[in-house]
């Protein structure tokens, strides 16, 4: 990428540290715009290349962290809590030297943040990382350094020790280093967030990351900080107030959208939005063939306002595992009242359904079934096997749940070979604890880099009208191209009862037809971007373009 091109800081909250690395190979393998993440992770021992066994001590099977084999560089070290971890993924210079130089570049970065925060830190000869004390008798490790630089292009990073759990080194030998200590921010007598580290770091990264360059803009995007983290409180309320909001609604506030001017409910919706109901014999003879099969689709369960034109049409999105969903999205119609279990069945009337339809291209989605061990995986798995006994001919697109980032479920799944695998990422990263409490914008980049990585078309939707701005979407969109996906779709969100998620303005059409045209020129393969777009909207055209590798703008129109 060139020096010119902003560099896309993104501070992504709490993390597993599989899917970070998932995140990671993506962002390094399409090398579509230089990034900076920033997390921290739940607690985890990771060991690099050089780790010696005996650097992990027979104290760390009762520590309650994880162990992971990790592809960089060093020995073993720790994440947790309170640790504010760096992933650089971007091209580093090349030529002799080029790695230590780029481990120096971190190096320094963290040097100037901690000065800036009020610690004076340094290097120590024949120790990377950063060491409080470096001058000294005694010098404590503050900052650990481990990085990989593959085919000029760097991962890994930095784990910087802001108020973490130092008690958890003592279950290793820390960076393979058995005769100095680790130490922390708060450790050193250093009261800062984790938020006012971000911060600090965000306002070094232009500059520590230009090699040599001018200062590099940044496109810095959030997801929303929680008060551990350091994130201030919403604004004040009266006691009546603070116990008729929702949840969702204060998270809404602490993410910093202004609810004081959100559409009433009982408000008229602009033209553009007011869907023709057809109630003809095609819909009328598809709704009575799905209820003969004890069918349910997303299509009436989520008050989808396309039912008539895709219906007329001989299309439907068939949802399966049920029609109870475990999470509760402040956007989202869907029951979520405890599900019942699993029909065995399903899968063979869903076959049955697009049999009788004579469809050509059939969408499958699913409630989130937390409550199973896989996540409904199987379920999915099986009715994509139940559609090609009974249709060779018919593509499959489905729509996943994120099966808590369970490798193996999504691993089923992605065997199946879906011709479209589709997982929404929703709304934009400041967002998404407000609108999928349950769900991660990381999370979700994850399952999408992961299906790429097994070679499949991937998609992904964005929901509009939450409170997000138009810098914010384009940097969704440039997310999203940056782990591989290949069709997004974008819509107007309509809320769906007083007790959801308010709409906070009305999108226009040129507005989205915009958006369409910058996810086109960020190299998207097919975007779909109207009021009414929704993930399964013109589903089939959206595979045959992105397959074909032909452009298309909002509405299916061809530039």
């Amino acid at each position: 990428m060139s020096a010119s091109d902003p560099l896309r800081v993104r501070w992504l909250g709490r993390v597993r540290y599989e899917e970070a690395a998932a995140l990671q190979r993506a962002l390094h393998a399409e090398r579509a715009g230089d990034y900076l993440l920033l997390l921290e992770h739940p607690p985890v021992y990771t060991l690099g290349v050089r780790t010696r066994p005996e650097h992990l001590l027979a104290s760390v099977a009762s520590s309650g962290a994880g162990v992971v084999r990790a592809d960089r560089g060093g020995d073993v070290t720790y994440h947790g809590p309170g640790q504010l971890v760096g992933y650089p993924v971007l091209d580093v210079p090349s030529g002799p030297g080029s790695i230590p130089r780029y481990v120096h570049t971190i190096e320094q970065l963290v040097i100037d943040v901690l000065c800036d925060i009020g610690l004076v830190t340094g290097r120590l000869e024949g120790y990377p990382g950063v060491w409080a004390g470096h001058d000294g008798p005694d010098p404590r490790k503050i900052c650990a350094i481990g990085v990989r630089v593959d085919r000029g292009r760097s991962l890994h990073g930095f784990a910087l020790n802001v108020t973490t759990d130092l008690s958890m080194f003592g279950h290793i030998v820390p960076c393979g280093i058995a005769d100095k200590a680790v130490t922390s921010l708060s450790a050193e007598g250093v009261a800062v967030s984790l938020k006012e580290v971000v911060d600090a770091v965000c306002r070094r990264a232009g500059t520590g990351f230009a090699f040599g360059g001018a200062e590099r803009e940044l496109d810095r995007q959030d997801v929303a900080f929680t008060q551990a983290q350091g994130a201030r409180p919403g604004r004040s309320r009266s006691d009546e107030e603070a116990a008729q909001a929702r949840p969702s609604d204060r998270h809404l506030a602490v993410a910093g959208v202004d609810l004081s001017h959100a559409v009433l409910l009982r408000e008229r919706k602009p033209d553009f939005l007011r869907a023709p109901m057809r109630l003809g014999g095609e819909v009328l003879g598809l709704r009575s063939t799905l209820k003969g099969l004890g069918l349910a689709t997303v299509c009436e369960e989520a008050g989808c306002p396309n039912l008539s034109e895709c219906w007329a049409d001989g299309t439907a999105t068939f949802m399966i595992n049920g029609e109870r969903c475990t999470r509760a999205c402040g956007f989202c119609l869907v029951d979520t009242r405890r599900p019942l279990p699993p029909d065995p069945g399903e899968p063979a009337r869903v076959a049955a359904a697009v049999e009788a339809m004579g469809l050509a291209h059939a969408v499958v989605t699913t409630v989130a079934r937390d409550d199973l061990a896989d996540g409904g995986a199987g379920g999915v798995v099986a009715t994509i096997e139940a559609i090609r006994a009974h249709c060779p001919g018919t593509a499959v697109e489905v729509l996943i749940s994120d099966c808590k980032g369970e490798e193996s479920a999504l691993g089923a799944i992605f065997a199946a070979r879906p011709d479209v695998l589709n997982h929404n990422v929703e709304t934009v990263s400041r967002l998404q604890r407000a609108a999928r409490p349950s769900a991660s914008y990381a999370r979700s980049l994850a399952v999408l880099a992961r299906a790429k990585q097994a070679r499949l078309t991937t998609k992904s939707s964005i929901m509009v009208g939450l409170g997000e701005t138009i810098g914010e979407v384009r940097s969704t969109l440039a997310d999203l191209r940056s782990v591989g996906v290949d069709i997004v779709t974008i819509g107007q969100y309509l809320r769906p009862s007083a007790g959801h998620l308010p709409v906070a303005r009305w999108w226009t059409p040129a507005e989205l037809r915009g958006l369409a045209a910058d996810g086109l020129a960020m190299g998207l393969s097919h975007v779909e971007a109207s009021p009414l777009t929704r993930s399964s909207y013109h589903a089939r055209q959206a595979a045959i373009a992105a397959r074909s590798g032909s452009l298309v703008t909002a509405g299916g129109e061809r530039p």
